[in-house]
């Protein structure tokens, strides 16, 4: 067999990044928009000793959960790579998913059980951000997703797993740019303003924080106008922000945010809590998802502990602590970034909570300290690591620091399974995993982990 050679199989299962998987003669073959159940005729793009990408070329006999995409770009957007597929089928394959990581990178044998859909599934995303680049010719503006493993933006006319009210305000900022000699940006050149639109919309007031990425140190012509003018036509944002970035960097925020209009930051409503979420501020992108994650945890604290001591570890906003306070004797939050720090507090006082105890720190550096001079003890430690997971140290920590039970939540199977293999091995036990669907027509899947120490 050699790359360009076309082959028939059929489609087993999906893996952990989105591709059907088939086999062909002991040759593991990774199917890119594949469903299992399909028969398919593919052309093989990538060869390798065990493996091969391909591509297809003809649906043969389609899977009976293969379904049209809600979306006209799908096939040329890299946002969502499981449109295609039925969403309660969809579930199913990312319970696998985690299932398959916990059996094959942890070695273990763990209940998983099945997703919480998501409330919505169409209209959930509260968080876009959008690259921008210009035409060469026509010298348009382009606003959108990149194509799948490119760095070639789709231009977007309309998202349906965002909000209506994102369409307009993209394409009032793709329409008008022009007029305030604002260009996009060039990323081979590095030249050109306008990096990327970021957007945060509450489910709970409808507002929208508006943050213009500029790839510049400091301000210039016509950009507070420019900003002034998308404030002053849509009632929906609350403000204007420009974070400036100027560095040769995918990184898409730089270190410096300036408000140049209206307010800084949206209000949303979780459980019964007000949270401030500013331009850079980590909180989940589906918050009605999210609403049901807190709600899982703080029931399962509440029938387990009685005003149990809580640490609320890569705490963000400290949204877990928060949501949770009203039923512990204490929360202790520690996060690194200041601004989440700075948001929480805020947070904590619009809802006059008394007993939650912020830290700005790493995660890690702070348990150290804990240990070390405080060596306070507490009933549930959750951690909530970004993609990366946990280090080894700092697993090891949160052991010596509960005295009942870590609520790990995750949105990696991989280190997820990575991490609850390290915690068995030093003697802790795995209850059971609750996944829950935030990213709905992605391979991407939430779980909360509940662990007894022992």
């Amino acid at each position: 067999m050699k790359v360009t050679d076309e082959i028939i199989v059929d489609v087993e299962k999906l893996s952990n990044l989105g591709f059907g998987i088939a086999k062909h003669d002991g040759l593991v073959v990774f199917v890119e928009s594949a469903c299992p159940g399909d028969k398919l005729k593919v052309k093989i793009t990538k060869l390798n000793k065990n493996w091969a990408n391909a591509q297809i070329t003809e649906i043969i006999e389609k899977s009976p959960n293969r379904v049209a995409p809600p979306c006209a770009m799908q096939n040329v957007c890299g946002g969502c790579q499981l449109q295609f597929i039925d969403y309660d089928y969809q579930l199913k394959l990312k319970k696998e998913i985690i299932e398959d990581a916990i059996k094959t990178i942890g070695n273990l044998e763990i209940e998983v059980k099945d997703p919480v859909a998501s409330p919505q599934n169409l209209h959930y995303r509260h968080k876009v951000q959008y690259p921008i680049a210009q035409t060469k010719v026509s010298r348009r503006i382009l606003a959108g997703y990149y194509k799948p493993k490119s760095h070639e933006i789709i231009n977007i006319k309309h998202c349906p797993i965002q909000p209506e009210i994102c369409d307009r305000i993209i394409d009032f900022i793709r329409n008008t740019a022009f007029d305030y000699g604002i260009s996009g940006f060039d990323e081979k050149k590095h030249g050109g303003d306008l990096r990327h639109v970021v957007l945060r919309i509450s489910k709970a007031t409808d507002k929208v924080l508006v943050t213009l990425v500029v790839n510049s140190t400091r301000t210039f012509d016509k950009l507070q106008d420019f900003a002034q003018n998308i404030y002053d036509n849509f009632k929906e944002v609350s403000g204007v922000c420009v974070n400036f970035n100027p560095k040769k960097t995918n990184v898409i925020m730089g270190d410096n945010t300036e408000l140049f209009v209206g307010k800084d930051f949206i209000k949303e409503r979780i459980l019964d809590k007000t949270f401030r979420i500013g331009p850079k501020t980590f909180f989940q992108i589906n918050p009605e998802s999210a609403e049901n994650i807190f709600a899982f945890v703080k029931n399962y604290i509440k029938d387990n502990f009685e005003a149990p001591m809580v640490l609320d570890a890569y705490a963000g906003v400290t949204s877990f602590g928060i949501s949770v306070s009203d039923i512990c004797r204490k929360v202790v939050s520690v996060e690194e970034s200041k601004e989440a720090v700075d948001l929480a507090a805020e947070t904590i006082e619009l809802n006059e909570i008394k007993n939650v105890e912020l830290h700005n720190m790493d995660t890690q550096k702070f348990f150290e300290k804990e240990l070390a001079t405080k060596k306070r003890k507490f009933d549930v430690i959750i951690l909530d690591p970004p993609r990366k997971g946990c280090s080894e140290n700092c697993l090891e920590n949160a052991i010596k620091l509960c005295k009942g039970k870590i609520i790990y939540v995750s949105c990696n199977p991989a280190t997820l399974a990575r991490d609850l293999k390290f915690l068995s091995e030093k003697g802790a036990t795995v209850e059971f995993i609750q996944p829950f669907d935030m990213f709905c027509h992605t391979y991407h899947i939430e779980s909360v982990a509940i662990i007894n120490i022992v």
